[in-house]
């Protein structure tokens, strides 16, 4: 993939090839949407670029899909589209559009007021839920997992004194400001395309590559990293899994510098119902979850440890008084309060998740075949719910070989053509959930799809 032939070809597959298909499948989507092309063609008017959030300029479909309606497993577009969803809102939707337990609970809260800096009787189940649910004593609500990331690195300086982060090459993590550092040619840098960035982050911030258990104990030596954050496995360009025995030295090394851990799960919920950390017996300081905690409703929660909370509670009886730098008024609403119950009791449940592995499970194996068949120099990998296809071989080890591995490309042709086959997958990657409301015919869909656009790039 990285040699001479790489000028002229992507992920196995030649230039022409990938532009051609990716002309006759735009040519095709516009012709099957003159509704969407007449109202969204030359971008939604009022917005900046066009869209409401500039990253919706980043699927790879000549114009925004304009969804009419979603429910399940389904996006109906206005010009009255059916599309089989595996995106589902890039994790903020993986259980399902309005799974009905939520849907009922939101209409209920409706009529009895939606914010007012007070708790719901809603709230005195969710702590426990959470106990019970992620292992951890302690919790707080937030509005995104960036805000809850924020929050626990602030609790974490707080406690341990000292101001430096680590995070893992690669990795996501919203938009928190520390995180936006890379390795280029092993140098640490700011990432690159940050706007209105004038600050060195990487002062403050170390990075180092994924199951690099070496470099992570040459990082943690000088005892000034406050907090390691980390995802368990890379999900945000081409997923790299963990390597057996590193999240053990991963906790045996943060301990034994005093560091703190922090196990962000907003993706890797997608390994059952008590995420990555519950199935795997991790031990973070730390839990983070946003995204799909409350059925779509935007909510996070972030937990913390015995020691930690009693460290910050000596730390909060001698800090000067003033704003803690923590809040958003929203946060902790009742409306975040009666969605997040009714996903945690009735949603987030043993049942769902082995459907969900299952099926998971027939998409890797079908996706597999396909690639097999082709001889496609490409490979699956999955966690759980959620899989994706990478159009490199693999498996991959760390971020900067995910880095490479990238097709963007390849990758939308790929994806345009998928959707004229009434299929959505994640526009920045090539990510696909499995919810509880997906069917093993739209699995079917899917990997005969992905069969169709496998044999046109590769005859």
């Amino acid at each position: 993939m990285h040699s001479d032939t790489s000028k002229t070809s992507i992920g196995g597959i030649g230039r022409d090839r990938i532009a051609e298909l990716r002309e006759t499948e735009g040519a095709a989507f516009r012709k099957a949407r003159p509704q969407s092309q007449a109202r969204a063609g030359n971008g939604l008017p009022g917005f900046f670029g066009g869209v409401p959030m500039h990253w919706m300029n980043d699927w790879p479909t000549p114009f925004p899909i304009l969804v009419d309606s979603a429910k399940g497993a389904t996006i109906t577009d206005i010009d009255g589209i059916r599309l089989d969803d595996f995106c589902l809102g890039d994790t903020g939707s993986m259980f399902g559009h309005s799974p009905p337990p939520v849907a009922r609970a939101i209409r209920r809260q409706a009529g009895r007021g939606l914010t007012y800096m007070l708790p719901s009787e809603d709230a005195l189940a969710i702590g426990p839920l959470l106990q019970q649910r992620f292992g951890l004593p302690f919790w707080q609500i937030a509005t995104t997992a960036t805000d809850a990331n924020r929050f626990v690195l602030r609790v974490a300086r707080a406690i341990t004194g000292r101001e430096k982060i680590l995070v893992f090459n690669g990795c996501y993590h919203g938009s928190v400001d520390e995180t936006m550092v890379r390795l280029i040619d092993g140098k640490p840098v700011n990432r690159p395309g940050l706007a209105g960035e004038f600050r060195d982050l990487t002062r403050t911030a170390k990075v180092i590559e994924f199951n690099d258990v070496s470099a992570l104990e040459a990082a943690l030596r000088d005892k000034d990293v406050a907090c390691v954050i980390a995802e368990p496995v890379l999900t945000n360009s081409c997923m790299v899994l963990a390597d057996p025995g590193f999240h053990d030295a991963l906790r045996k090394l943060t301990r034994q510098a005093g560091t703190l851990l922090l196990i962000d799960e907003t993706h890797t919920i997608s390994t059952g119902p008590g995420g990555y950390t519950r199935k795997y017996g991790l031990e973070p300081d730390f839990f983070v979850l946003g995204k799909p905690i409350a059925g779509g409703v935007p909510a996070s929660v972030w937990g913390m440890s015995d020691d930690v909370a009693s460290r910050y509670a000596d730390y909060n009886r001698t800090k000067e008084p003033g704003y803690s730098g923590m809040g958003t008024t929203l946060s902790a609403n009742p409306l975040q309060f009666a969605a997040m119950r009714a996903t945690l009791e009735e949603v987030m449940t043993e049942g769902n998740y082995d459907r969900m592995d299952h099926l998971a499970r027939r998409l890797d194996a079908g996706l597999t075949g396909v690639i097999d068949r082709y001889r496609l120099p490409w490979h699956v990998s999955r966690v759980g719910a959620r899989v994706e296809f990478i159009c490199a071989p693999g498996p991959l080890r760390n971020g900067a070989e995910a880095e490479l591995a990238h097709a963007p490309e390849l990758e939308a042709a790929i994806h345009v053509a998928l959707v004229n086959r009434g299929v959505l997958i994640a526009p920045f990657h090539n990510m696909m959930l499995i919810s509880p409301a997906t069917s093993g015919a739209q699995v079917n869909r899917l990997i005969t799809a992905f069969g169709a656009v496998a044999a046109k790039l590769a005859a």
